[in-house]
């Protein structure tokens, strides 16, 4: 995963509320285990009339509107589970998802894909849709380590929330294993107190049970 801290780019605005992850990234789309190429699909039915040519009255289609940052209407991402809905956005090229609401598990596969999902609140969420279709060229800057996000120019602002074991890892580019890797001088230090000092342990990150106190939910 790569590491994320700031992005400072153009926005492409989705103006649909409940986005469900079978629009996002159709069922019959789903055979591949590779993460690669899926962004070829992302939006399929939307993008793309019966014989596979593009509509022209969809946002993706629209070539005034580029970037790395798409901002969606509320209740982004519900329906099923797929995580697949996280790997085509990520291999369409966006790096945040801006809305006012994400349904939970989209979130996380998400956030385990180097996809930051920003909320922020529904009179925020119309300010950054107007800006954008006002001025295509509008710059929206996503701070990761402020937890900010801003519209470039116009000294309009809102923070976000993130979990911290979250942010830690996207901010290193870290999946779960690393950061236990990362984590490994605490975990040796616990198990050598938790056995008197000996040392039972790292044999492998994978097959060790880890105390709830290392792993930050």
């Amino acid at each position: 995963m790569k590491k994320f801290t700031t992005l400072n780019s153009t926005a492409i605005p989705l103006h649909s509320e409940n986005v469900d992850t079978d629009q996002v990234i159709p069922a019959r789309f789903l055979k591949a285990v590779s993460k690669e190429g899926f962004g070829k699909n992302l939006f399929y039915d939307w993008r793309y009339d019966d014989n596979g040519n593009p509509k022209s009255d969809f946002i993706l289609n629209d070539l005034r509107f580029s970037g790395s940052i798409l901002i969606a209407g509320k209740n982004f991402g519900c329906g099923s589970s797929r995580e697949h809905a996280a790997w085509a956005l990520g291999s369409f090229g966006f790096k945040v998802i801006v809305s006012s609401f994400f349904a939970d598990i989209f979130r996380n596969n998400a956030l385990n894909n180097g996809l930051l999902p920003v909320q922020v609140s529904e009179i925020y969420l119309q300010q950054l849709f107007f800006s954008v279709e006002n001025d295509p060229r509008q710059k929206i800057v996503v701070d990761l380590e402020r937890e900010m996000i801003s519209i470039e120019g116009k000294g309009s602002h809102q923070r976000f929330e993130i979990n911290a074991y979250r942010k830690t890892c996207m901010m290193n580019g870290y999946d779960a294993v690393d950061f236990l890797v990362s984590r490994k001088n605490k975990i040796e230090e616990f198990e050598q107190k938790r056995n008197g000092g000996k040392m039972e342990f790292w044999n492998s990150v994978t097959d060790t049970a880890f105390p709830p106190s290392i792993i930050p939910v």
